[in-house]
């Protein structure tokens, strides 16, 4: 006979009071909960758990970056205790109770983003950890979309100076950027680029959507923002230095398709980071870039930046 199902209690928290429940299950992301609630990035109605008697055996919650609607699903945590038909018969009871209160009936869900260890897959304690939760996002109808290495340079590496073979000027504007974005969405190593242009969009749309749903966001100076330029004033590439909600990062980055192969993205890289580690204060600068795309990883490792951490990216297409 079939194992009865798992007697659960599934609800949302009733406010930050109860944070400290939530926090029962740990996860990397943990010490910004306190925060995000405190500035309206994360709600209590969309941070859930599940119950079994007065044990959480599952969690999970969306981020947004000013509270108006969920933008990420990035907290989805599973007692690892449990034997795994248990683990993941809570997990999926709870994302789907969840999900069908907090996303708007008919509006697509949120990707799921989860940060796992660089060697998650050497470790089988870990890996099966990991497995689980995909098993189950699966089992919601999601599928993988790509995996991403996490890099930082941290304080105290050492930035070269200028090459000279390129010169830097700042953006211009949101048609200035557009216009080097375009070209760069075509043919790109990219996973969320390929996606947006398999379901439809014009190179042109994609760069706007990238732009309006992420880089306008960022409430850092666009003074910091560069064009990359050969001597005679032809565009080269980019880079967007940013800071999130959490760290100084590279943003986005790119070279032309005409001028790719000759080293470029080191000099441009290098811009990008000289112009962040000149900030106060900055300890560490992030980045990230699909694990799939060897060239961006190279130049990244060739400046210093160290694989910190993996993530992965789950979507669902209806």
């Amino acid at each position: 006979m079939p194992d009865a199902p798992l007697d659960l209690t599934i609800r949302p928290l009733t406010g930050p009071e109860e944070l400290k429940l939530f926090l029962e299950l740990p996860y990397v992301l943990d010490h910004e909960l306190a925060d995000d609630l405190a500035t309206g990035r994360r709600r209590p109605e969309w941070m859930w758990v599940a119950l079994r008697g007065d044990r959480v055996v599952a969690r999970i919650a969306w981020w947004s970056r000013d509270g108006a609607a969920p933008l990420l699903l990035d907290f989805f945590d599973l007692d690892d205790t449990l034997p795994p038909a248990a683990r993941e018969e809570a997990g999926l009871r709870l994302a789907e109770t969840a999900t069908a209160a907090v996303v708007p009936a008919g509006a697509p869900r949120p990707e799921y983003g989860r940060f796992v260890p660089p060697d998650w897959r050497e470790d089988p304690a870990v890996r099966e950890a990991v497995e689980a939760r995909i098993r189950v996002m699966e089992r919601t109808g999601a599928r993988m979309l790509v995996e991403r290495l996490r890099l930082e340079c941290r304080a105290g590496t050492p930035v070269p100076a200028a090459s000279g073979r390129l010169r830097f000027r700042p953006v211009a504007g949101r048609e200035d950027l557009l216009a080097l974005m375009t070209p760069v969405m075509e043919g790109t190593l990219d996973a969320h680029g390929q996606q947006d242009l398999a379901s439809g969009l014009t190179p042109r749309q994609a760069a706007e959507k990238h732009y309006d749903e992420e880089l306008a966001g960022y409430a850092t100076p666009r003074e910091w923002w560069r064009v990359a330029e050969l001597p005679d004033g032809e565009p080269v590439g980019f880079v967007i230095p940013a800071r999130n909600d959490y760290n100084p990062i590279i943003a986005y980055i790119g070279v032309l398709p005409a001028h790719r192969g000759r080293g470029h993205i080191d000099d441009i890289l290098a811009e990008g980071t000289r112009i962040l580690a000149a900030q106060d204060g900055v300890e560490r600068i992030r980045a990230a870039t699909d694990l799939g795309n060897v060239p961006m990883a190279k130049a990244f490792a060739r400046l210093g930046y160290v694989n910190f951490e993996r993530a992965f990216d789950m979507v669902w297409d209806a």
